[in-house]
């Protein structure tokens, strides 16, 4: 894909990501799936997880996120051929 990717393409095909999360490591889908896509500059990818946070009744993934980060970004170069930096909010 091209270098001029933009944060509505990376939103047009997210689902193609968490499909491939999902397929690989169910424990790392269900940590991003509820990611909202806020940004998208420089090759970093900003994900906000305030809306998810309102709604938590005591599952917290902030942890689980941290240790497959590395799971989402292989996702993302996979899907789009980038190597996005993943940075939440």
């Amino acid at each position: 894909m091209s270098s001029e990717l933009t944060l509505s393409d990376i939103r047009g095909r997210w689902n193609e990501v968490l499909d491939l999360l999902e397929s690989r490591d169910r424990i790392v889908w269900i940590a991003y799936f509820d990611a909202r896509l806020a940004a998208f500059e420089n090759g970093r990818l900003i994900l906000d997880f305030s809306d998810a946070n309102k709604l938590a009744t005591g599952h917290n993934y902030e942890e689980a996120r941290m240790r497959h980060r590395h799971a989402l970004q292989s996702a993302i170069f996979e899907v789009f051929g980038i190597e996005a930096v993943v940075i939440e909010q």
